[in-house]
C-alpha cells in the first residue's frame, strides 16, 4: 500500500468528524472527557442504559453533543453501530469515555487518513496516564506473533484496539461495522482482521498519542460486579472469536484448556486475596464454562 503524499484539495477539520463515546455509568468520565471534545462541532454519545449521572452530566458538560439513550446495555460493537448509523460526516472516531483525544490529535489522524486513502481505519499509540506506551495494535494472531520495538512510523497492522480509532465511513458498504454477538471485547479484533480479509489496511499513527486509562469507562455502585461482568464477558468473547475465524474444533479445544488455566488462577486469587482480581477470576471461569464452541 502506498500513500497518497499529494496535497489534499481540503485541508482536514474538525467539520470531517464525529467523535462517537458509548457510555456505561460512565459518569465520573464526563467532565474529563469534556476538556477535549467541548468544541467539536459533531460529538455523539450513545448510553448503554447507565443508572448513575451519566446523562444528567453530558448535558451540563456536553450540551451540544447528540444524545442517543438506549433502554438497554446492548454491548459496545452494538451501540457503536447505532450511532455510526446516524453519522454524516466522512469520518467517525471511535473515543472510550477514558481517553482523551484533542482537537490535534483528531486532524493528525484525519492527515494521515488523506495520505492513506486505502485505510479503512486509522489508530494512535496509546499509553497510560504516566505516559507508558501500551499495546494497542499487532498482527492476526494466527498468522504471526508480534515483537520488536513499538512502531516509529505510520505501518498497517492486523489488529488494533477500539478504544480510540478513526473510521473511513465509505470503507464498509454498510454501518454494522461490528458484529453484535460480541457484547464486550474481540468486537474490534473482529472487524480488523474481517477488513485485514478483504484487503482494506488498519493503519497505526504512532505519532499521535492518546492517555487510555485502562479499565477506566465503567464504574457504577457495585464494583465488585463490574470486574466479575468484565471477566465474564471476554472469556466468552474469547472463544467465540476463535470459533469464528478458525473453527469449532479449535474453539473446543481452547475452552477445554481456558477451564483448567481458569481454574488453577481462581484457586490462586483465593490464596492469595484481592477481591477485584478475584471477582474478575470467577467471571472467567463462569465465561469459559458457558461460552458455545460454534459461532
Amino acid at each position: 500500500m502506498e500513500p497518497n503524499r499529494k496535497p489534499c484539495g481540503d485541508h482536514p477539520s474538525l467539520n470531517d468528524v464525529t467523535a462517537v463515546v458509548v457510555t456505561f455509568n460512565s459518569a465520573h468520565c464526563i467532565e474529563h472527557l469534556a476538556k477535549s471534545l467541548a468544541t467539536w462541532p459533531h460529538v455523539t454519545i450513545v448510553d448503554n442504559g447507565s443508572n448513575d449521572r451519566t446523562r444528567d452530566l453530558v448535558a451540563q458538560y456536553l450540551p451540544r453533543a447528540r444524545w442517543i439513550g438506549l433502554d438497554d446495555n446492548l454491548g459496545f460493537g452494538a451501540a457503536n453501530n447505532q450511532a455510526l448509523a446516524q453519522v454524516l460526516t466522512p469520518y467517525a472516531l471511535l473515543v472510550n469515555p477514558d481517553c482523551l483525544v484533542g482537537a490535534k490529535d483528531a486532524l493528525a489522524l484525519l492527515q494521515t487518513a488523506h495520505h492513506w486513502p486505502q485505510a479503512a481505519v486509522i489508530v494512535p499509540q496509546l499509553m497510560d496516564s504516566k505516559g507508558r506506551l501500551q499495546l494497542n495494535y499487532g498482527w492476526p494472531r494466527p498468522r504471526w506473533i508480534s515483537r520488536g520495538p513499538e512502531a516509529q512510523g505510520p505501518l498497517c497492522v492486523g489488529n488494533a484496539c477500539g478504544a480510540v480509532m478513526l473510521l473511513r465511513l465509505d470503507a464498509m458498504p454498510t454501518r454494522e461495522w461490528f458484529d453484535t454477538r460480541f457484547f464486550l471485547y474481540y468486537e474490534d479484533e473482529d472487524l480488523c482482521l474481517r477488513l485485514f480479509a478483504a484487503g482494506l489496511p488498519v493503519v497505526v499513527e504512532p505519532s499521535v498519542r492518546v492517555v487510555h486509562v485502562n479499565r477506566g469507562s465503567v464504574r457504577g455502585s457495585r464494583p465488585l460486579q463490574v470486574e466479575y461482568l468484565r471477566g465474564m464477558h471476554h472469556a466468552m468473547s474469547k472463544i467465540l472469536f476463535t470459533a469464528k475465524h478458525q473453527g469449532e474444533g479449535a474453539a473446543s479445544r481452547q475452552r477445554r484448556l481456558a477451564r483448567l488455566q481458569s481454574v488453577a488462577v481462581l484457586l490462586l486469587r483465593v490464596l492469595l486475596p484481592s477481591p477485584r482480581h478475584l471477582a474478575r477470576a470467577w467471571g472467567r471461569v463462569v465465561g469459559f464454562w458457558h461460552a458455545p464452541s460454534s459461532y
